[in-house]
């Protein structure tokens, strides 16, 4: 299928880096050429975007990695998300007449723990070629000596200036002289520097215990918050066994539970029997299959999904061909499957950062890194620089739901990541922010490449949808659909029952996606990159 793209997929015959800001792309790259394996460039990538990005991502937050070991060939899983604190108890919220976790604030900053640092260390002492004062240094300069505002974090501040602004530290941070950023305005957080220089002296106690455990717990303490610096020094990322489906030549691996990876290969799983490769990519039949699949799959994630330590979950029901068969039964090709058919729960609305990166070795990284919403909590520890995320708003404080608030407990994570393989061979990392909508991104993606195709730059440039709701008022069938899809295609969705929500051409809440695959004999780096985000992808 012939794609008009804004640009070509970048080659290149060693390494590459792809992520949602060039810059931190670059430093990825540069920890390649120094000899750093894709886990060295990973980290890298990720301290950059966590001072450049700060809107995305950041050391308060949590981080979820799929490793290609180019040695033994297979793909391991870790860990990185925070566990919610000794002392948190659903009752703390519902006796204060809540229904829900607040999106905002001391609560949820510290309900759980930061897991992203644990699983950088983690994965440094199992991967690591470069010490970590040469991966983070890029990132302490930038904290150090500056950096400058791009366009879309300056949008970002001054959409979220109002909400985050009554947040401890916030506006001290983001607004040090009572005025917003403008886009190329240069700006500095020394103390992060600090964080940076204690981990990449120090790895993991650096940043759980030492000055800056303590000042995050101290911060906990003086506002009323909930971890203490036992539960930072408890904190620790864990290795796994990743999922892994096929369609059609590919097997894909995805990031399991708490992370809603599974989501994935059922949507493929469901729709392969249509032959969606036998349509025109832009065909509404082809759509509307696909947010049919959708639909189903995230009715099976809120019934299900929680963490695996503390509830029951039928993954391999969940993903074994006599389900999926008997579940493929509620598509309706004519009419469009609405929520009270299969219920659903949850929101599009969150912010992530995405890295993918391959080195000369063949040794790849697909790694999935957040705050969860723009700005995460709004809490910033001034004494450390660290923005707090607020992942544990998804938790539910519901009795008997298998993602119920307790103690120790992950919440469920709309992170994932992916690594696939064609022919027995690494073909594919790929990855993207959008909480809720990841999955439906991924899906997309993978559809567009295989069923039509398309290179990595490509099916991150096509034009998207996503299916569900932003906000409380949107019904949760709307369908957010690009306008490059065409009139014809959009009218006939309608006409199928959808209920559209026509975006423009390009919409950057229809997520960064990010990816490098593979291809040909010499196994040649194709990388991608969003416009709809700050990215580039660099090789060498």
């Amino acid at each position: 299928m012939d794609m008009q793209t804004g640009r070509p997929a970048t080659l290149s015959p060693r390494g590459m880096v792809t992520s949602p800001h060039s810059l931190a792309s670059a430093a990825g790259a540069d920890v390649l050429r120094a000899g750093g394996s894709a886990v060295d460039a990973a980290i890298a990538t990720a301290a950059v975007l966590g001072v450049i990005y700060p809107h995305m991502t950041g050391m308060g937050g949590d981080a979820f990695w799929l490793i290609h070991d180019a040695t033994t060939g297979k793909v391991r899983y870790l860990n990185g998300g925070g566990r919610a604190a000794a002392n948190a108890d659903p009752r703390f919220f519902t006796d204060k007449g809540l229904t829900e976790v607040p999106f905002r604030g001391i609560w949820p900053a510290t309900l759980t723990t930061p897991g992203a640092v644990a699983s950088w260390c983690a994965a440094h002492t199992a991967y690591g070629r470069l010490g970590l004062p040469r991966i983070l240094a890029s990132a302490i300069d930038y904290a150090q000596h500056g950096y400058p505002v791009s366009q879309r974090l300056a949008g970002w501040m001054q959409r979220s200036q109002t909400d985050c602004s009554a947040q401890p530290g916030w506006s001290a941070l983001f607004t040090p002289e009572g005025s917003l950023a403008q886009t190329g305005e240069t700006r500095r957080n020394p103390a992060l520097a600090r964080t940076l220089q204690a981990v990449a002296e120090q790895g993991h106690a650096g940043f759980y215990q030492g000055e800056t455990g303590q000042a995050l717990a101290a911060l906990s303490q003086q506002h009323g918050g909930f971890f203490t610096a036992h539960d930072l020094a408890q904190q620790q990322a864990e290795w796994g066994e990743p999922l892994v489906g096929n369609y059609r030549d590919l097997t894909l691996y995805q990031t399991p539970a708490p992370t809603q990876g599974f989501t994935v290969l059922q949507m493929l799983k469901l729709v392969e029997p249509f032959g969606l490769h036998q349509k025109d990519f832009f065909d509404p039949e082809r759509i509307h299959l696909m947010v049919q699949a959708k639909q189903i799959s995230y009715h099976d994630r809120d019934r299900w999904l929680g963490d695996p330590a503390f509830t029951d979950l039928p993954m391999g029901r969940l993903l074994s061909d006599e389900y999926l068969d008997q579940r493929r039964h509620l598509i309706d090709t004519q009419r469009a499957l609405a929520w009270d058919q299969v219920p659903s729960y949850g929101s599009l609305r969150g912010d992530t950062v995405y890295i993918a990166v391959v080195d000369e070795q063949g040794q790849a990284v697909s790694l999935i890194h957040s705050l969860y919403g723009a700005f995460g909590s709004g809490v910033v520890s001034l004494d450390t620089g660290v923005l707090l995320q607020n992942r544990s708003a998804y938790f539910s404080l519901q009795d008997g739901h298998p993602n119920v608030l307790a103690p120790g407990k992950i919440p469920l994570h709309t992170l994932i990541a992916s690594i696939g393989f064609r022919h027995n061979k690494l073909w594919s990392v790929m990855g993207c922010m959008g909480a809720d909508g990841q999955p439906q991104i991924q899906f997309q993606a993978y559809s567009a490449m295989v069923d039509h195709g398309l290179d990595i730059q490509q099916a991150v440039e096509a034009p998207r949808w996503l299916s569900g709701r932003f906000a409380l008022g949107e019904a949760r069938d709307t369908l957010h659909v690009e306008s490059r899809f065409g009139n014809a295609t959009l009218d006939a969705l309608a006409a199928k029952g959808h209920v559209l929500n026509r975006w423009g051409a390009w919409n950057e809440l229809a997520g960064h996606a990010h990816g490098i695959t593979l291809e040909g004999p010499q196994q040649t780096r194709f990388g991608g990159s969003d416009p709809r985000s700050d990215g580039a992808a660099i090789g060498y």
